[in-house]
């Protein structure tokens, strides 16, 4: 073989770095996108709020006055400090600097006291604190902790007595009737029900605690400690049989029941308050359904003038060439954030418009639609249209919703048409919700009550979509009241 030339002719797609920046941004959520512009705030010396210095000094501070005043600063301080410092003091006993940067800006930080973080309230802590304010022994410390330390997040104990038996043990010698004792203590805590070790004693340990004049409280004992089987199983004639109580007696004592907790551990976890902030607004004005941006989620940029103006045509140097750089990069990175709003503008106005039914009767008029509708309708890519309704949200007269539940697969009717998945769910819990409680609706019912609405679905994505959205079976669904 021999080397030899050859000219071929190809075309491939080659993404500028400006295309990489615009779709990076324009799949962020509406956090990550201030957090992002944040960074390029700090990073970039041409890039600036347009809200700065509308509301400051009349005077503002230069660059230039910014940094001789720090110079003056530091010759007068420097002046002030000793030529010796003790070995065990810090520079900052001798030396205090009077430099407050934040004055610059006109503007008081208090960032400080709102970023503080506090303690996170658990279940372990919550049960430490009150075994603190308790007298015992050092010996019956130690078993509360090990106890403690054994509660699952519900406040169930998930070991054996003998168990912790045998982790304290080791140093101490510890007799099982000792181990009951700390527990019976452990019960005695807040909240009820605590330290249980099933759910029958959960719930009697709460019965227990609650005013003995209650009405029916020992036929709920009796029920607790006797018949929860039958309970669970629905059987409420047997139940009337075994307490002797009529059907309205019944309803009582189940409704004492049911304001225990089977779980009184979760009220004492500690949740993060996460909130959502709408990418769009959707109102009816006049008739007309209108769709805005949320203006507050993005801020609003622009280039600073007093650096751009620092920029010379002719000079080569390093300091201009910098300038120049980040003149450019803040002129992509605006650029960016506009094209990503006019995509999502573009992208919700049409989602309004193809599910205006849903906006004015609700979730059972959902119409069927995918990403490849609004792809074609406004002539982009399916993973265009997958990156701008990813974690983006809009807020509309019945909630705030993300922009992917407005896309649901389509069921055929027997008229011919089809329905949306989304609204066939609405339409299996609508039944459910007016079903009786005595007699709940089987899927073959459900199944045979969407069919005579038009609607041909099986039963098994009957029950797909009710295990969808949590709700139990017919048989776990009958009650008295």
């Amino acid at each position: 073989m021999k080397a030899s030339l050859q000219l071929k002719l190809g075309q491939n797609l080659t993404m500028t770095p400006q295309l990489q920046q615009a779709i990076r941004l324009l799949q962020l959520s509406s956090v990550e996108l201030q957090m992002e512009i944040q960074q390029a705030l700090e990073t970039n010396m041409m890039l600036e709020l347009e809200e700065d210095n509308e509301n400051g000094d009349e005077n503002p501070v230069t660059a230039e006055e910014f940094m001789r005043s720090v110079e003056d600063t530091d010759l007068q301080d420097a002046e002030n400090i000793p030529e010796e410092l003790p070995v065990d003091s810090r520079w900052d006993d001798i030396y205090d600097s009077s430099l407050n940067y934040s004055s610059f800006a006109g503007e008081k930080d208090t960032s400080f006291y709102e970023g503080q973080d506090i303690e996170e309230k658990s279940l372990h802590s919550h049960l430490l604190w009150q075994l603190n304010l308790t007298q015992t022994s050092e010996k019956d410390k130690a078993i509360a902790i090990a106890l403690i330390d054994s509660l699952d997040d519900d406040g169930y104990l998930g070991c054996s007595l003998e168990d912790i038996a045998e982790s304290v043990g080791e140093d101490l010698e510890i007799e099982m009737d000792e181990i009951e004792a700390v527990l019976h203590l452990i019960q005695s805590m807040d909240p009820p029900g605590v330290g249980a070790r099933d759910l029958r004693e959960c719930l009697l340990l709460q019965l227990s605690q609650i005013d003995a004049n209650t009405p029916y409280l020992d036929k709920a004992k009796e029920l607790v400690s006797r018949h929860l089987q039958v309970m669970a199983g629905k059987d409420f004639n047997q139940l009337m049989r075994r307490l002797k109580v009529s059907q309205e007696d019944l309803e009582n004592i189940i409704g004492l029941i049911q304001t225990m907790s089977p779980r009184p551990g979760s009220g004492i976890q500690a949740a993060t308050t996460e909130y959502i902030i709408p990418d769009v607004y959707v109102r009816k004005e006049k008739g007309v359904w209108r769709v805005e941006l949320n203006t507050e989620a993005i801020p609003q940029l622009r280039i600073n003038n007093r650096y751009a103006n620092m920029i010379r045509r002719a000079d080569n140097s390093a300091d201009n060439t910098s300038l120049k750089s980040h003149l450019q990069e803040a002129r992509w990175f605006i650029k960016s954030l506009q094209s990503r709003s006019e995509t999502l503008l573009k992208v919700a106005s049409t989602i309004v418009e193809k599910q205006r039914a849903f906006l004015e009767h609700g979730e059972e008029a959902m119409k069927p639609m995918v990403l490849h509708d609004i792809a074609e309708s406004l002539d982009l890519h399916e993973s265009t249209i997958s990156r701008v309704t990813t974690r983006k949200y809009m807020h509309t007269p019945r909630g705030i919703y993300e922009l992917k539940y407005f896309f649901s697969s389509q069921v055929s009717t027997e008229e011919g048409g089809s329905a949306s998945s989304t609204a066939i769910r609405a339409l299996i819990k609508k039944l459910i919700n007016e079903e009786s409680h005595k007699k709940p609706l089987s899927d073959s019912k459900i199944a045979q009550l969407l069919s005579s609405q038009g609607i041909r679905v099986a039963r098994r994505t009957v029950a797909k979509y009710r295990e969808v959205m949590a709700i139990p079976p017919s048989n776990e669904r009958k009650r008295l009241i």
